[in-house]
């Protein structure tokens, strides 16, 4: 029997089978992570990166995505995304996900990393298994770098339970009296500034471990009869009144309540006994759901030590960005890049192409250029070494009309920024903060120059942060254009953003929260008006996370009206392809490798024509509905060939990318039988290699 369409849209509307759970799906992104750490094809220091990342991203994870679920829970909210999944349901998949996932970490560590480390020369051993020798060289370190640092807090009256801060390393202890039998816990806290791998000749050693072996030492007369590690991670989540007269000053007091929020996550050695685990969960105020056994070491973001070593044979072969040949002068000149995005728009693919010799330069050429009059950037995330945020404060020095837009409430980036923000105002930069209530997400820079008897903009609009650090990391796409409608869409949002108007209404771009979701089903459902079998229609979307309701509802339906919807997602995705009748004609696909997948590409083909769109907003509701974003579209025909051939590199990839099913099952993409894999960051490496040979 054939259902009615309409049945089909009221299904795809209400009906939560169709969709997966946001958090659940991000712990399928970082199991995806984990298993670039499991590859024996990823060198082995690689190997070792992976495994630090897949904990940090946990640990993040927990300070902010599991602390909102367990504060939604606990205020009564009903669940807000399409799979209406009860938020108790989401805690326990999680514990039960998280529990599989960390014991296979802990597997790869203790059964092929640590091995296959110790066969390249690289030995990380336990105190326990040292010979005399070595245990006399850690011994005598521990005596004059580590001794001196440690504090012994008991517990006992007059002393209550110590603050245990945020992802610290703690020994727990109980410690007896001999003479009258009392015994008390104790907690030895490793020290945050020293390394955890601590190097003796021809080994690396645990700190906690020798901590561990001479912890008696802090507590002379009395007798330690019980150890056990363990770690916590405190809701790291906050929220700014809209009312907030001074934001600086209410972010940087929220910062300081950061440091004790609540225990979201307690995790033990696992092979501490069940009373001392117990008594812990008390102390702390947590339960079950919250607590994990883990196989020792805990917290293997120790391993970013072993990753950056100086061992060229164990690590991904190096990759410098290139200059693009536009960009690149004949002479040796610095060259005039105002003059190359006048003689056509320019598009650059980091870290392909060269951050530095493309998007500073275009700062910097601002700030030096006298023709220059105004210069307007915003700042979401960047480094400590970032040059552009220095050359904005030279140019306000200059006399050039400065303006930077600083993001203090990006999260875990909000003490930085604010010092940014102040150093920037010291300068004399006009420095905003935003809209009340959003956060300035878009990725945009305007530069005003005058040119004879008229004024021109020239603008950049990217998908990732004005961070060279992150340049060359992450995959991201910036585009440099001078045409009137774009540029002035770019000074539209800026104004709006500094002055006191309702929002604008935009030419070209798509801002949010007002354009950008409307702006993207708009083009879907012009897709799927224009679709016929003589002129097929295609709908092609890269980003970051899509769980967004509306959005994948009219995926769904274009699926259903026929047309081939390719979506190519890091992250979070929300919805279910191949389910018969709703989504037979979508593929997800999630590519994990070296560089972070990070640029958004929309690209929209009707009547035999594609329209390609690139911007700062992934399709969640955070970026549509309480975020500044935006998304331009791309109209050079070269810059969208480009675009066009990375798409196609990525959907055709078999060596990084993994394919989600209908039963929300995330399957590696094999070749062909007798086909070598391809491997599209490899595929684009060398493609910007060729083009810089070629200019």
């Amino acid at each position: 029997m054939t259902t009615a369409p309409e049945a089909r849209t009221r299904r795809q509307d209400t009906d939560p089978a169709l969709y997966i759970n946001r958090e659940l799906s991000w712990l399928d992104f970082n199991a995806r992570v984990l298993a670039l750490a499991r590859d024996p094809g990823v060198p082995l220091l690689e190997r070792c990166k992976f495994l630090a990342i897949f904990t940090s991203n946990l640990d993040e994870f927990f300070m902010v995505r599991v602390a909102t679920v367990q504060d939604a829970l606990e205020a009564g909210r009903l669940p807000s995304t399409p799979d209406k999944l009860p938020r108790e349901q989401v805690l326990h998949r999680i514990q039960d996900r998280v529990a599989e996932m960390t014991a296979e970490q802990s597997r790869i560590w203790r059964e092929e990393l640590q091995p296959e480390l110790a066969e390249a020369g690289i030995r990380v051993s336990d105190y326990a298994s040292l010979g005399a020798d070595h245990r006399r060289a850690v011994d005598e370190r521990f005596d004059r770098e580590v001794y001196p640092a440690l504090t012994p807090l008991a517990v006992g009256p007059g002393l209550p339970f110590p603050y245990i801060s945020g992802l610290s390393l703690n020994l727990g202890l109980r410690v007896r009296d001999p003479v009258n039998g009392e015994t008390r816990f104790a907690r030895v806290k490793v020290p945050p500034r020293l390394p955890r791998l601590i190097p003796v000749e021809d080994r690396l050693v645990f700190i906690e471990d020798v901590i561990q072996a001479q912890v008696a030492r802090l507590f002379p007369g009395m007798e330690v009869v019980e150890t056990a590690r363990f770690r916590v991670t405190r809701d790291a989540d906050f929220s700014i009144s809209d009312e907030s007269d001074d934001l600086i000053g209410a972010v940087e007091a929220q910062l300081r309540r950061r440091r004790f929020g609540h225990v979201v996550r307690l995790e033990v050695e696992e092979c501490a006994a069940d009373r001392f685990v117990e008594d812990l969960m008390t102390a702390l105020e947590v339960g079950d759901r919250e607590t994990y056994r883990v196989q020792a070491p805990l917290d293997f973001t120790m391993l970013w030590s072993l990753a950056t070593m100086d061992r060229r044979d164990l690590r991904d072969p190096p990759w410098e960005p290139r200059t693009r040949p536009r960009l690149r002068p004949d002479d040796g000149e610095l060259i005039d890049l105002f003059a190359v995005i006048r003689d056509g728009d320019v598009l650059v693919h980091h870290p392909y192409d060269d951050f530095h010799t493309s998007v500073e330069r275009f700062v910097e050429q601002a700030v030096e250029d006298p023709n220059v009059l105004a210069i307007k950037q915003t700042v979401y995330r960047t480094s400590g070494d970032s040059p552009i945020v220095p050359a904005l404060m030279r140019a306000a020095e200059q006399g050039k009309q400065t303006v930077c837009l600083v993001e203090v409430q990006a999260r875990f980036d909000e003490e930085r920024n604010i010092q940014w923000a102040r150093a920037l105002e010291r300068a004399g930069v006009h420095v905003v903060y935003g809209l009340s209530g959003l956060k300035t997400h878009a990725k945009v820079a305007l530069v005003v120059r005058r040119e004879g008897d008229r004024v021109r903009r020239y603008v950049h609009i990217g998908t990732g942060n004005y961070n060279p650090s992150t340049a060359r990391l992450y995959t991201d796409l910036g585009l440099f254009t001078c045409r009137e409608d774009l540029a002035e869409d770019v000074a539209d949002l800026f104004n709006h953003l500094t002055g006191f108007a309702r929002a604008p209404s935009y030419r070209k771009a798509l801002v949010a929260p007002d354009h950008i979701r409307d702006g993207i089903i708009a083009e879907i459902d012009r897709v799927i008006a224009a679709h016929t079998a003589e002129s097929p229609s295609r709908v092609v979307m890269k980003m970051n996370s899509i769980i967004d309701g509306p959005v994948i509802q009219a995926i769904y339906r274009a699926s259903e009206a026929g047309v081939p919807v390719d979506l190519i997602v890091r992250g979070i995705a929300g919805l279910r392809p191949g389910v018969p009748g709703v989504s037979d004609n979508v593929r997800v696909i999630s590519i994990v490798g070296r560089f972070l997948e990070h640029a958004r590409i929309f690209a929209f083909t009707a009547g035999g024509e594609t329209a390609y769109w690139i911007g700062s907003a992934d399709m969640m509701a955070r970026n549509l509905d309480n975020r500044v974003e935006l998304v331009a579209p791309v109209e050079d025909r070269a810059a969208r060939a480009e675009i066009q051939e990375v798409i196609d590199i990525q959907l055709a990839d078999t060596a990084l990318a993994w394919e989600l099913g209908a039963d929300g099952d995330w399957t590696r993409v094999e070749p062909e039988p007798g086909e070598a894999p391809l491997n599209s960051q490899e595929a684009l490496m060398e493609r910007a290699a060729r083009a810089a040979r070629l200019g």
